[in-house]
């Protein structure tokens, strides 16, 4: 990264931290990371699945983990054809207090695998013939989702998450106070709607809890209580909840989240759309889950969903392509080593889970982290590959390259932005940061700079069908197709977003640099103004400039002023708010509006700019450099006011 976009591109990824679930890539290799997956190797097909082997293969790998990657704790439950086979709590839930996890007791946050239980909610009342999945929502409720595309948003889209809906953090998180009611929220931060329903996947928390709304007007009781009755109770699931704050007997079991281990516990995280990842639970209460889905529906007398109706929310529902994964009713597909596996992710500030189903042998695997910890690699995914490829080895042979490999490199290689995104906001500012940037390699293969090995370089794919790309290891895939519209996307393993390839307009591998140089032309004009007056005083010499010109040259300096302070002030804000995340809130709105201002009278002044370089060229008596440095300055503006403009940083938004 150029140390002239760094202050840019810290507000950018800093936000895009807080929008949520994104692939998470290595920064760096390591000495201590290559030995960590040297622990993980086993023999193919040598590896029993019983609990003595997963116990002695985990203390292998979770306690390196904790130790290496600074975090408090994790949990662990393994389910087997029908039966929990293991389960184990790693570390602290209290690090001050010396507590430690424990998988029947420690109550932990698996943040959006908590919509696997709306999900499931929304199956038992269309079981019931309460709800119709292809019927508009707005017949469910009791205000209207506003009407676009001339397509109505059905069950289906929101349960594979093709609503349209854009992304919004606003109200995401709280601390300190209690939820807002559900009601409330959906009826008060729809998102806009930028794709026709059931087209393209995005995403969405708000959609979430507008199904858990749904679940609320359909069965006339709260949503924490009908997940309660229908499907905690049922499963023996007596440490659930989706209660905030925690009810008075759960609340002695709450583990605390920390980003660092090593750091402080932080309070109680409050999720205001709640069906969306608001749930505490225990590794011991998500393995009955597991047994329940893997046994049609089914846990020992108990009966949450009909096998008709499991193997429908299990089933492909919506995908871009048949060769990739796709989205299920709710779960979605992460196939690897030659095995269908369904599952689904979650992460809070400070918690990060990950639950796989192999429904074909039985096998549920729950695992939750306490921690965010250095972010050097992505602990879950490595744990679970590791027990993936001792216990399910792949033993398909490896396809071949295709001729055309390195012509289609060049083909599809280019700038990609997620279609899961902000598209009305300054939020949008985050999409050209996060962009997947395609590149050929020398040997006929391409790179997506932001998909990385753990060891932090890029992992390399090379083309096997037409279009389709399979990566180093042979397990997953990248497929490039056109849209409805003809532009090229790119389709990742993730089938709940897209990558849209983007024009120069949005290219944030253009944009950055731009507005990198733009600011370092303001940062330099601006410190070395003080510098010049000193120079000109001690040897006595004066700008040979009318009074006019005068107020002109100041003007440009103040105008480079209000932009770097609009950075400035952009940047900490959302720094504050990574650890006030009341910030993005409407107690938020004011200093987002504030800065704002200063970043609009920045952009008009750029009407100044070039109208000081005009009068530049004019005069006669200005010298060539001085013609030259005031092109520069209105370069350097419109370069500035065009990643301004990109990135909605001045659309002044309620819902964001």
């Amino acid at each position: 990264m150029k140390r002239s976009t760094a202050s840019v591109t810290l507000f950018l990824l800093l936000i895009v931290s807080v929008v949520g679930q994104v692939p998470q890539t290595p920064v760096s290799p390591t000495a201590e990371t290559e030995s960590q997956l040297a622990l993980t190797a086993s023999p193919p097909g040598t590896a029993e699945l019983t609990a003595a082997d997963v116990e002695t293969f985990l203390e292998g790998i979770v306690p390196l983990q904790l130790q290496r990657e600074d975090i408090a704790g994790a949990v662990i439950s393994v389910v087997k054809d029908g039966k929990l086979l293991f389960a184990k709590g790693y570390g602290d839930a209290d690090v001050a207090g010396k507590k430690p996890v424990s998988p029947s007791e420690t109550l932990f946050r698996p943040g959006s695998v908590s919509k696997l239980f709306t999900w499931t909610a929304v199956m038992q009342l269309y079981e019931q013939g309460k709800l119709d999945l292809d019927r508009d929502v707005n017949d469910y409720l009791d205000f209207r989702i506003p009407d676009a595309f001339d397509k109505p948003i059905t069950l289906k889209n929101i349960l594979a998450h093709t609503p349209g809906f854009e992304e919004q953090i606003k109200d995401l998180f709280t601390v300190g106070v209690d939820p807002m009611p559900l009601g409330d929220y959906v009826k008060s931060h729809i998102p806009g709607r930028i794709y026709p329903p059931g087209t393209v996947p995005a995403y969405s928390n708000f959609a979430t809890a507008l199904a858990g709304y749904i679940i609320e007007r359909v069965s006339g009781r709260p949503f924490n209580e009908y997940i309660e009755e229908n499907i905690f109770k049922p499963l023996g699931m007596t440490a659930s909840t989706f209660a905030q704050p925690l009810p008075a007997n759960l609340s002695s079991q709450m583990s605390s989240g920390y980003r660092m281990g090593s750091g402080d516990p932080n309070p109680f995280e409050v999720i205001n759309p709640a069906p969306a990842g608001s749930m505490s639970t225990t590794a011991n209460d998500m393995a009955r889950f597991m047994i329940a889905h893997l046994q049609e529906g089914q846990l020992d007398d108990a009966r949450i969903l009909g096998p008709d109706t499991t193997r429908l929310m299990h089933s492909r529902l919506f995908g871009l392509d048949d060769a990739a994964n796709a989205m299920c009713y709710g779960f979605y597909e992460e196939s690897r080593n030659g095995r269908r596996i369904i599952g689904h992710a979650g992460d809070t500030v400070y918690f990060h889970s990950d639950l796989h189903l192999i429904l074909d042998s039985g096998v549920g695997f729950f695992v939750s982290y306490n921690s965010g910890g250095k972010n050097e690699v992505t602990p879950r995914t490595l744990l679970w590959i590791a027990f993936l490829d001792r216990y399910f080895p792949d033993k398909s042979a490896s396809p071949a390259t295709l001729e055309t490999a390195e012509q289609d490199a060049r083909t599809v290689s280019g700038s990609y932005m997620l279609s899961r995104r902000s598209e009305n906001s300054f939020l949008k500012t985050a999409s050209l940061v996060g962009q997947f940037t395609v590149s050929p390699t020398t040997d006929g293969m391409i790179e997506v700079a932001q998909l990385t090995k753990p060891n932090g370089m890029p992992m390399k794919w090379r083309e096997i069908a037409p279009m389709t790309f399979i990566d180093e290891n042979d397990q997953e895939k990248l497929i490039f197709k056109p849209d409805l519209s003809g532009r090229l996307q790119l389709i990742l393993p993730y089938p709940f977003f897209v990558g849209q390839r983007v024009g120069l307009f949005d290219n944030g591998k253009v944009l950055l640099p731009v507005v990198g140089a733009s600011l370092v032309v303001m940062l330099l004009t601006i410190l070395l103004w003080p510098i010049a007056w000193g120079v000109r005083r001690h040897y006595a010499h004066k700008l040979e400039l009318t009074r006019p010109e005068r107020l002109l040259r100041l003007s440009v300096r103040i105008v480079f002023i209000l932009n770097l302070l609009f950075v400035v002030g952009m940047t900490g804000l959302v720094i504050y708010g990574l650890t006030n995340l009341a910030i993005f809130s409407d107690r938020g709105n004011t200093w987002f509006r504030l800065i704002q201002v200063v970043g609009y009278v920045g952009a008009i002044g750029t009407l100044l700019v070039i109208y000081n370089a005009v009068n530049a060229w004019r005069s006669k008596g200005r010298r060539i450099w001085g013609k030259l440095q005031a092109s520069v300055f209105v370069v350097a503006c419109l370069g500035f006011l065009w990643f301004v403009l990109a990135g909605n940083l001045l659309r002044f938004a309620s819902s964001y």
